[in-house]
This record gives structure tokens, sequence and C-alpha cells, in this order.
């Protein structure tokens, strides 16, 4: 029997694997339908976070940087893979603490909180320890600003 994570190999295009896509990508299913992989996006990112992913889709490195949300990636897609509609947030992804955070191993560190510009990330002070970082998902816009400053690498971002 053959493995799910293989069939699209044996139809001949290898299904990618679900990654952070640029901002105003559309369902993941008709993205890889239309994205012709001409990195298009990756040269007009100002901050070079958009890379080539899995099967050379394009995706987010937040390692590099944050995104601004500057729209130049939607302008230069060609295929339509992109799309910015009016009244609709770039993406539904979020930052995540993870159990590496130094607080949690009562260390102080407060390092995300400088970087997040929508203040998102708070320190809810705590008897006996470090305070401990929390995101609030209505305010976080998931522009990874948090993620590479973090000397743990504690923070992820996920839709």
């Amino acid at each position: 029997m053959v493995d799910a994570s293989r069939r699209g190999f044996f139809r001949g295009r290898p299904r990618p694997k679900a990654e952070n896509r640029p901002p105003w990508a559309i369902p993941e299913a008709k993205f890889t339908e239309r994205c012709t992989r001409c990195n298009d996006c990756l040269n007009a990112c100002p901050e070079q976070i958009i890379v080539a992913g899995d099967g050379g889709f394009p995706t987010i490195d937040f390692g590099r940087g944050e995104c601004t949300f500057c729209g130049d990636c939607v302008t230069r897609c060609k295929p339509l893979a992109l799309i910015r509609q009016a009244e609709q947030s770039p993406w539904t992804y979020k930052a995540l603490i993870g159990p590496t955070c130094l607080p949690l191993k009562g260390v102080e560190c407060r390092v995300c909180g400088d970087y997040c510009d929508a203040r998102a990330i708070r320190f809810a002070p705590r008897l006996g320890g470090s305070p401990l970082a929390q995101i609030d998902p209505e305010i976080c816009t998931g522009c990874g600003a948090c993620i590479a400053p973090c000397p743990v690498n504690a923070l992820t971002i996920r839709g």
C-alpha cells in the first residue's frame, strides 16, 4: 500500500507540506494549483522573508525577519495565487509560545515583547518566578517580528 504522503509523487507532482504562505495567499489547494513557482514574490519582498519552500513553493521564513504587509508580493503575483481583497486580513497566522521559553525555566527574558509593535505580547507577573509571556490572539498580527530575536527559538507562527 502506498503511503498517503507519497501519493502526489506517483501522480507526477509532489504534494508540498503545509507551510506559512505569503500574505493574502488563496486556500492551500488552489494556491498550489495556481502558483507557478516563478519566484516573483520572493524577489518583490523588501524584507526578503519569502523563500522557496517545499516543492519550490513560496513560504515565509520568519527567522529572516518580519512581514510588514506591504503587499509587494501580491502586486507581483501574475498567476493570482496571492489576491488582496478589501477588508481581508493578510492571513490567520498567530504567534505561539513553546516550552523552551526562558521564563518557563526561571530566566528573565522579555525580548519578544520588545519587538512586538502591535503590543500583543504581555508579561504576566507571578509569585516566585519570572513574568511569563502571554500572546493576545486578538491583537497579534502574525507578522513574526518576535521570532528571530528569541534567543531559544521558543516562538512559532501558525495559522
